[in-house]
């Protein structure tokens, strides 16, 4: 603990005070009652998200608010990751992971459309962009061969790749099917991790992993009815982990009705709930629901010490908080305010 204290402590320090900074319930009732985006622009200036918009002439777009609201998340996670030393250095490569693997299934779907990478570089995700050595291979790439190679060689997503995809997969696999293999490989390589770091970061990392790896399961499922992906492709997607693992897995290969999806994991509280919210409430979807309970989960994160999991969980918060501040600006722009939700986090 002391040793953690000394190595890490003003990191984790430095995170509970970005968590601070994310918006209270009053900042969102006060949100609720702006009539433009500038209005939007004018309350987020008195929040920690500061004159970020300054520079931002009308008319404003939700769109660049939400750049500038990712980028301001792009920098915090940077500057604690240039300062940290292993293993917390690595458990930030993992959070990145996930992001590099959006990035890769944009790039590999984009190029099967022969759409410049160039273009799509444009859209992808910060968090997950490469190095500048590995930026510029990727640049030249101009067909499905060439960003495969470019995986292999130059990124840290390569042993996913070779475990789990071959370059003919890129040419026949759904993208969708791409990138279910490679998030089961990522998480459950990031499982091992985590449980081989052990305890805070293992007793906070290892529910969230779980609940992470169950919500891809049922989604793969749901998602999976009337198309052409079998039973036993379906099954295969799984990550093997997670509290539906792998009595739950068994089961939910065989379901053919999400009310069968909702039976198989109804033994298990947390989904039962998950389920029922969004069954009872007509405006919310089942996705909805699952990100309420991802709220819950990473702010109990930080009810803990001397782990990782809040840096973790901190990246996931603000993530919500983006998708709530851009779904409350794009209800005012299209005037339909009153349609403007959002989740709770503080």
């Amino acid at each position: 603990m002391l040793s953690m204290n000394v190595e890490f402590g003003f990191l984790e320090g430095l995170v509970r005070g970005y968590k601070s900074e994310i918006l209270k319930t009053t900042d969102y009732a006060n949100l609720l009652q702006c009539d433009s985006l500038e209005d939007v622009k004018l309350h987020l200036s008195s929040t920690g998200y500061g004159d970020f918009l300054a520079n931002e002439q009308p008319p404003l777009r939700t769109t660049t608010i939400r750049e500038h609201m990712t980028q301001k998340l792009v920098d915090e996670l940077h500057f604690m990751r240039v300062q940290a030393v292993e293993p917390l250095k690595q458990f930030f490569e993992y959070i990145r992971y996930s992001y590099m693997i959006d990035n890769i299934v944009l790039i590999i779907s984009g190029t099967l459309h022969e759409r410049s990478v160039q273009d799509l570089l444009q859209q992808c995700h910060p968090l997950g962009m490469f190095d500048s050595v590995a930026m510029a291979g990727l640049t030249i790439a101009k067909s499905i061969s060439e960003v495969y190679r470019f995986v292999l060689v130059d990124t840290p997503l390569a042993p996913y790749f070779q475990d789990c995809l071959s370059e003919e997969d890129l040419d026949e696999l759904n993208v969708e099917i791409i990138r279910s293999t490679l998030y089961r490989a990522y998480l459950e390589d990031f499982n091992r991790f985590c449980e081989k770091i052990g305890g805070s970061t293992w007793d906070i990392m290892q529910p969230i992993l779980e609940f992470e790896a169950d919500r891809r399961a049922i989604n793969i499922t749901i998602n999976s009815f009337g198309t052409e992906l079998s039973k036993d492709d379906r099954a295969r997607l799984y990550p093997r982990l997670g509290k539906l693992y792998p009595e739950g897995h068994a089961a939910l290969a065989r379901a053919d009705s999400q009310q069968q999806v909702r039976t198989i994991v109804d033994v298990h509280m947390q989904y039962r709930r998950v389920f029922a919210s969004a069954a009872n409430d007509p405006n919310k979807t089942l996705e909805d629901a699952f990100f309420e309970h991802e709220v819950y989960l990473n702010k109990d994160a930080f009810n803990a010490q001397f782990g990782f999991g809040v840096f973790y969980a901190f990246v996931k918060l603000k993530e919500q908080e983006i998708r709530n501040i851009v779904w409350i600006a794009e209800t005012i722009a299209m005037g339909a305010r009153n349609k403007a939700t959002y989740i709770a986090l503080f």
